[in-house]
């Protein structure tokens, strides 16, 4: 029967791990594609935010300066005002002037009343003039103070077109980057993808023709009783040689893959569905499936697996191969998996 089904394993193309290596590629650049398009909204509403900040605090500005102005047309105006009705008071005293001139000439006897009342208009007409001086002073004044405020709007006006750049500037960097990051990424998954495959073919060739290891997706498969005996998270002999072939491949596998490449080796511990009896060791399935997990990575360490690229993690029974409670499915849910991911 061994020689059957070596002979069907031969004829039988097991498709099923480049398409899963296919799958769980394209995921990895989805998931790479969204983080980068998360960072890029997170820089680029941090940019606005702070452009928009900055325009806020540029339209008080030109608000206050607007009223400001306002305020000082509006005194131009009275100062106008008060010039034209001065100039009217002159007016009126130049033609007070003529009509006394024209009483001098017409009569002799009124010539000292007349005189009297030109001085007085003279000293009226002299107190207005000054008046109208300092009004033309300080409109004078008022429309210089104009003139810079209009060169401050100007000023705000070029700070803003400037921020306007930069921040058409931030924005075509963050499109910059997002392309070099998708790049990177791209090649990143690439090169990881091989080397799982590389990987892959290796754990084939050492544990081929094995009943109780078998390719289920992207991981390599363990049966508990190849492992541990029943109940227990302790190496078997059995279980220690094939640990020793693994660890031996990776340890190939760390020398090859270059170190900016942030790879794990995931090693999953499962039970099956029989609740344990509390009796032993472990109290439930949760602390059983996590310790054979971390004893099957504490043994590829002594066997000189590099520690920072294996992790241990227990699923208990919550995590079946297959539905049902015959002894074949348990036994094919108690098992040890080995997955190579990212970290």
């Amino acid at each position: 029967m061994a020689l059957s089904r070596n002979r069907r394993s031969e004829r039988t193309v097991d498709y099923w791990p480049g398409f899963v290596d296919a799958l769980s590629t394209l995921l990895l650049a989805i998931m790479f594609l969204l983080s980068v398009f998360v960072l890029a909204q997170f820089l680029l509403s941090r940019e606005i935010s702070g452009q928009d900040d900055a325009l806020d605090r540029l339209n008080s500005q030109i608000n206050e300066l607007t009223q400001l102005l306002s305020l000082e047309r509006s005194s131009g105006q009275d100062f106008e005002d008060q010039i034209a009705s001065l100039q009217a008071s002159l007016q009126s005293a130049e033609n007070d002037r003529s009509r006394l001139q024209s009483a001098l000439n017409s009569g002799a006897g009124a010539a000292d009343g007349a005189v009297a009342r030109a001085e007085a208009l003279a000293g009226e007409l002299g107190e207005q003039q000054e008046i109208s001086q300092r009004a033309r002073a300080q409109v004078e004044l008022l429309n210089q103070q104009l003139t810079a405020l209009r060169q401050q709007i100007a000023s705000l006006e070029e700070a803003l077109e400037a921020s306007e750049s930069r921040d058409r500037e931030s924005q075509t960097r963050i499109a910059d980057l997002g392309s070099r990051l998708n790049v990177a990424l791209a090649q990143r998954v690439q090169e990881l993808a091989r080397y799982r495959s590389d990987f892959f073919g290796r754990l084939r060739e050492i544990l081929a023709d094995r009943e109780n290891i078998r390719i289920v997706g992207d991981r390599f498969v363990f049966q508990s009783e190849v492992l541990f005996p029943s109940g227990s998270d302790v190496l078997e002999p059995a279980g220690e040689a094939e640990m020793q072939q693994l660890a031996a491949a990776i340890v190939e596998l760390a020398r090859e893959i270059p170190s900016d490449i942030n790879w794990i080796i995931r090693v999953d511990g499962h039970t099956d569905n029989v609740q344990l009896s509390g009796a032993g060791r472990f109290s439930d399935n949760w602390q059983l499936s996590t310790s054979r997990a971390a004893s099957v990575v504490k043994y590829l360490i002594t066997q000189g697996a590099p520690a920072d690229r294996l992790a241990a993690t227990g699923f208990g029974e919550f995590q079946p191969i297959e539905a049902g409670d015959t002894p074949e499915v348990r036994s094919r849910n108690r098992r040890i998996e080995l997955k190579l991911t990212e970290r």
